[in-house]
């Protein structure tokens, strides 16, 4: 297939002939949730919260999640921590780190956005009475979460106010000489979500040392709450809101 040169800017990404993703909008179905909120070393979560983000309490978010059914991108699995922030005196979740098994939800997710993903092995499933997270960074377990399977329903507004907090995270980008071009804290938000179901139970969270996988970096001092979520949703497009050169 011939290229044509002045057309090549209206292309959404590379390859040129066969791109890494599609264009979004992304929409989810069947997109179940495991989170685990617990409470971590308040010096090592200072460390690994940019500023101008605060937080109150040093708590973390370990989820997993399992999309079956999303357009455009297929059937994945993430998994990650995010932390508890707030912003301008607004309250959110802070994008600290993302595993991901699926390379155009990889690719889309740095590229149009700013979400920290990596390349994981994130796995969801039963296990007899117990629902079941892990994630495993190439052969390696980092994180294994339980957790009683459906014990207690959960307010389904409750399940939809944890899902749909504001979303922050870092975008990077660099020029040709290595310089900085874009250094963005930019925010986020799902507002087009469906809640099919939500349970809380007894929960325990275990994170295993790896030089490229530190979750562990944030132990776990304590599991605070924990909740199983099932959603039909629609991924929202980032804004920036805080522009760290001009800061400089």
């Amino acid at each position: 297939m011939k290229i044509d040169v002045n057309n090549i800017a209206k292309n959404f990404n590379t390859p040129l002939t066969a791109p890494a993703y599609p264009v979004p909008t992304y929409k989810f179905v069947n997109r179940e949730y495991l989170n685990i909120i617990y409470r971590t070393d308040e010096k090592a979560l200072r460390a690994a919260v940019p500023e101008p983000l605060e937080f109150t309490e040093p708590l973390v978010k370990f989820e997993v999640m399992w999309m079956p059914d999303v357009s455009g991108l297929g059937a994945y699995t993430e998994a990650g921590q995010v932390i508890p922030v707030h912003f301008n005196g607004e309250e959110g979740d802070y994008v600290h780190s993302m595993y991901v098994d699926n390379f155009p939800a990889i690719a889309s997710g740095r590229e149009l956005t700013a979400y920290p993903k990596k390349l994981g092995s994130p796995k969801l499933y039963i296990d007899s009475d117990t629902l079941v997270g892990t994630l495993d960074y190439g052969s390696l377990r980092v994180a294994t979460a339980t957790m009683g399977f459906k014990h207690f329903e959960m307010d389904k507004e409750k399940a939809k106010s944890e899902i749909c907090r504001p979303t922050f995270m870092v975008k990077i980008a660099t020029d040709y000489n290595d310089d900085l071009r874009i250094c963005d804290l930019v925010r986020t938000q799902i507002t087009n979500i469906e809640i099919k179901g939500a349970w809380t139970g007894p929960a325990r969270l275990q994170l295993f040392e790896h030089a490229l996988a530190p979750l562990a970096d944030l132990p776990v001092l304590e599991v605070v709450s924990a909740s199983h979520i099932l959603t039909d949703l629609t991924l929202n497009a980032a804004q920036p809101v805080y522009n760290y050169l001009e800061e400089k």
